[in-house]
């Protein structure tokens, strides 16, 4: 599922537009901002994939915000007026909706902006590591320095060697974007490198200093995976 915001400052667009999302089973809208100033907040305290940003706004326009963003998310840019489309793709925009537009046209722009992502995230997997967002800062993390993670409502803890980051996202979310073959759940709120695992013990496994809980639903396919 991919993380998304709306930056607009018109009311209605903004209503289209999470009508839209939630038509999206693969969308998760995170945020409405009424300008760059609130979407700058957003894009410190979260992991935004999709950015539907208006052009036309008081203040900084899109174009001029989406200058500003040193790792930027995947952009859709939403106006009334075409004739900033190119200024739009000189950006790298994903996709450029002229208001008023259908939702079969979003859709689209929406199927080629999760294309993008997805195969972003093979490129990131392909070199073992994966990016995250947490205390404002991006995380280029190795696979293997991956000790493990621990859902906590919509935040996870992600252990590694070195580091206690807490990430705005889902444990099934974060699941879905790492090597299936490395990394399994265990439980309702753990997923573990089994890699690292040291021993498993009943219903527990030791990884580091940690002894986690196995539930039974997952313990018989621990068992079949876990090769020390």
């Amino acid at each position: 599922m991919a993380n998304c915001i709306i930056v607009d400052d018109e009311p209605l667009s903004r209503d289209v537009l999470r009508k839209y999302i939630a038509e999206v089973k693969d969308l998760k809208l995170l945020a409405e901002c009424h300008n760059a100033s609130e979407a700058t907040h957003q894009l410190n305290l979260n992991r935004i994939d999709i950015i539907f940003l208006d052009i036309n706004m008081p203040g900084l326009s899109g174009i001029s915000f989406a200058r500003t963003l040193k790792s930027s998310p995947l952009i859709v840019f939403t106006t009334a007026y075409p004739e900033y489309a190119v200024e739009g793709f000189e950006l790298d925009a994903t996709d450029y909706l002229v208001k008023p537009y259908s939702f079969e046209r979003f859709l689209k722009a929406v199927n080629r902006a999760l294309e993008r992502l997805s195969e972003n995230n093979i490129h990131a997997a392909d070199e073992g590591k994966i990016l995250v967002k947490a205390d404002k800062k991006l995380y280029a993390l190795q696979f293997s320095e991956i000790l493990f993670m621990e859902g906590q409502g919509d935040y996870i803890r992600i252990r590694t060697d070195h580091k206690n980051l807490v990430v705005h996202d889902t444990i099934k979310n974060f699941l879905a974007t790492l090597p299936e073959q490395e990394f399994m759940r265990i439980h309702k709120s753990y997923v573990v490198n089994l890699k690292r695992i040291e021993y498993i013990e009943g219903n527990q496994v030791r990884i580091g200093e940690h002894m986690l809980p196995v539930s039974p639903v997952h313990r018989e396919e621990l068992l079949t995976r876990y090769s020390p």
